[in-house]
């Protein structure tokens, strides 16, 4: 239930897109058809599917302070905290080289329609945001860390996904002139952002019942308590 919990967090309430305006430069760029969506969607899908689990593992086996006592006593006073941003823009520059080559080997077509926004996924902000939000909020799995990874990647794909839809057919509309291009592609990106953060009660709703009927627990065993103490004053 935790897992599905995030799984959908990631993709509906923290959304890489709408949530934190991560990777915009790639969403408002390959978003003009939707098959070029599709196929960037696709790798950033792979790429943080593959880079937040693997820097989860760096950062609980290397990178944290005292994540090297595995190798001995005498280095669990190590820090090297200060190494992950390189450690992990070199994970993530490993995959995108690995996605690029195997898009080119596969889909010449959409290699070259995607063109240099494929290999900037390296440089991608949502997808080095995948690894340090997996850090800042200290997900305390490998599981978790890779449902995270895919919850994220399927969330910016939706986004892109949704926006090139929507794109393709503004064509055919009477947009204003001075809204055309990205103009309107920014309004209708702060319209989907406001949708989206409807489903921020989805997950949080059981938890504020939870707090009250927590609450209401504890206020009746005050009572009780002052009850009990009454009674044992009205018997001295």
């Amino acid at each position: 239930m935790e897992l599905l919990e995030l799984f959908f967090k990631s993709i509906f309430i923290d959304n890489m897109v709408f949530a934190t305006f991560l990777g915009m430069c790639s969403y408002l760029a390959v978003s003009k058809k939707v098959s070029t969506a599709v196929g960037l969607g696709a790798a950033v899908i792979f790429v943080l599917a593959i880079t937040v689990p693997l820097n989860w593992l760096l950062d609980q086996y290397l990178l944290q302070p005292g994540a090297l006592s595995w190798l001995g006593a005498e280095y669990a006073d190590y820090d090297l905290s200060f190494l992950s941003f390189i450690m992990f823009i070199a994970t993530i520059a490993t995959m995108v080289q690995l996605v690029e080559i195997v898009v080119e080997k596969f889909s010449p077509s959409l290699y070259n329609s995607l063109g240099i926004f494929l290999p900037l996924i390296a440089v991608n902000c949502a997808i080095l945001g995948g690894s340090l939000f997996m850090q800042s909020r200290e997900i305390p799995t490998f599981g978790q860390a890779t449902v995270y990874g895919i919850g994220s990647g399927i969330g910016w794909f939706l986004a892109i996904l949704a926006i090139a839809a929507i794109r393709e057919k503004i064509r055919y509309s009477n947009v204003p002139a001075p809204l055309r291009g990205l103009g309107i592609t920014f309004i209708i990106t702060g319209l989907m952002a406001i949708g989206f953060m409807s489903f921020g009660g989805m997950l949080t709703g059981g938890e504020e019942e939870t707090k009250k009927e927590d609450k209401t627990v504890k206020v009746e065993a005050s009572k009780n308590e002052k009850e009990l103490a009454n009674n044992t004053k009205i018997t001295k």
